[in-house]
């Protein structure tokens, strides 16, 4: 048994702990890499050799390499996407992990700004390629009704990459006083680590049964369908999901990268396929995510705390505190997605974040007219700093990222999912640049706006963003079948289609044939065997 055999000899836990794993560890780096140059910008060494800042550490120039790291992101993404389709999720893995460990490897050597910018290129391009294909891989082995769930815990990941990033900085900044080298090396070296576990070991694990079965390799894909399910669901169940695949991998078709932009035109894929408007879902969702005002909270509360007088060391604790409750936040998140659904979660969360910005509004305007009792306020410009990131790591952290891998069909599924990152690079970077002009004009009124965005929210989420919680992949494909945007006209649409084996003339009760050699149909169990007609 080879290296790329391995998983055969593991027990369905066993199996599933591995691939979690490993999403872990990928999803690990993209927390990070995101988080990591918050410790590194505020090095002075590193400021003055790549002259974005003054000798004293001050960062004068914050859009400098941002963007080409956004850019890099949104490439590597869809570059992934096409070639995990094309070549297999794993595939697609080993080579975002590749780009990753020389990206960091890149930036950890760096001598001047030009230097430090084709590095974080390259590594944002690992990055989009790592945090676009390990969703899929998720979903695309995960259950119905557990899908939600395990991709929360996998994204607990994210905020702890960031948490690491930070607490590492934060103790490496008592070297020298700040002004060393290896304040600023060591973090950005330090992600080679994980990316290097992932380029050595992931090819142990298998491709999932939707990427092999849209190649044609369908043996293979019922052997790995039994292996994830035969510890929790009947043989029935299990050759009942595997005919769903393969039915659908029957119409898949390899997509090239001009599709992109025919599916932003409406113009990509088969008629009746809606390939366009999943499209605009996704990408609007993640901008939509951006402007709930998790940027903005995040960056303007450090102004308070040093107003109110807390001392440096204090400020750094509560800011990592801040990081920290995230993850406390998707654990939540991994509870409540898969039993209250995808749109409660999302319309529960901008309610939740609306009432914690109107407060956090209220108590910022406070203190800019009553500058003598800032001390009094901050507390509670703490307490809504905190509950903010733990209301939003709890619902639109985990489901933005979500909704993506599930809409599109397997042979798209993994370039799908770049547009949602698309929307996300563009959120994130709308933000960062627009959040300075906003608070220097509007000053915390600012977050009255963005309560009031969130209110918008709302409507948006219930008129036009479909459930699909407890719903195989396949079956929800019924959901885009009508023309119609609005999601109770998709739910008439999945009530007549969604039935996969039925839409696609699937009869039950005849035979079909199996993969002989992993069969799992028995006598004692309901007859789920099928045959594909005409």
């Amino acid at each position: 048994m080879g290296y790329t055999t391995l998983w055969k000899r593991l027990t369905p836990r066993q199996l599933s702990v591995a691939i979690h794993t490993f999403s872990l560890i990928s999803i690990f780096f993209e927390g990070y890499d995101q988080g990591v140059m918050g410790g590194v910008n505020s090095s002075p060494t590193y400021v003055t050799l790549v002259g974005i800042g003054t000798a004293d550490g001050k960062v004068t120039d914050t859009t400098h390499q941002g963007g080409v790291y956004y850019l890099g992101a949104i490439f590597g993404c869809f570059a992934g996407g096409w070639l995990a389709d094309r070549v297999g999720r794993i595939n697609g893995l080993l080579a975002g992990s590749l780009f990753a460990l020389v990206g960091g490897a890149l930036q950890a050597a760096i001598t001047n700004s030009n230097f430090m910018i084709c590095a974080r290129v390259v590594t944002g391009i690992g990055t989009g390629a790592l945090t676009g294909i390990t969703p899929v891989l998720v979903s695309e082995t995960s259950t119905a009704n557990n899908r939600g769930g395990f991709l929360g815990y996998v994204f607990i990941a994210n905020y702890l990459g960031i948490s690491v990033a930070y607490w590492i900085s934060f103790g490496l900044s008592f070297i020298n006083h700040g002004y060393s080298d290896v304040r600023w090396r060591f973090l950005l070296a330090f992600q080679c680590f994980p990316a290097l576990l992932l380029a050595l070991f992931i090819k142990m694990l298998p491709d999932s049964p939707r990427y092999l079965a849209s190649v044609g390799r369908t043996d293979e894909a019922h052997e790995l369908l039994t292996l994830l399910r035969k510890d929790k669901a009947t043989p029935a169940e299990i050759d009942r999901e595997y005919l769903e695949i393969i039915t659908t991998a029957k119409y898949s078709k390899p997509s090239s990268p001009l599709q992109f932009a025919k599916i932003l035109c409406g113009k990509g894929g088969e008629k009746g396929t809606n390939l366009g408007r999943r499209a605009w879902l996704c990408i609007w969702l993640q901008i939509m995510a951006s402007w709930t005002g998790i940027t903005a909270v995040t960056a303007y509360a450090p102004v308070l705390l040093e107003q109110a007088e807390y001392t440096k060391i204090q400020i750094a604790g509560l800011s990592g505190g801040v990081n920290t409750v995230g993850i406390l936040g998707t654990i939540i998140s991994a509870q409540i997605i898969d039993r209250l659904g995808r749109r409660a979660c999302l319309m529960g969360g901008s309610a939740v974040l609306f009432a914690v910005n109107l407060i956090a509004g209220a108590v910022y305007e406070a203190s800019y007219h009553h500058p003598e009792d800032v001390k009094a306020y901050a507390p509670a410009a703490v307490t809504m700093l905190f509950l903010f990131n733990l209301g939003y790591a709890a619902t639109w952290g985990t489901v933005a990222f979500l909704i993506p891998t599930e809409i599109f069909p397997s042979d798209l599924r993994a370039q799908g999912n770049g547009f949602g990152i698309t929307g996300w690079a563009i959120g994130v970077g709308m933000t960062t640049l627009v959040n300075p002009i906003m608070f220097g004009h509007l000053f915390s009124r600012s977050y009255f706006l963005l309560a009031g965005l969130n209110l918008i929210w709302i409507p948006i989420v219930f008129l036009f963003y479909p459930e699909t919680r407890n719903r195989s992949l396949e079956s929800i494909e019924a959901l885009f079948s009508t023309s119609s945007p609005f999601h109770w006209r998709m739910e008439q649409a999945y009530k007549l289609h969604g039935d996969v084996l039925v839409s696609h003339g699937v009869t039950k009760n005849e035979t079909y044939d199996l993969p002989k050699s992993a069969s799992t149909t028995s006598q004692d169990e309901p007859e789920c065997s099928a045959v594909l007609t005409a």
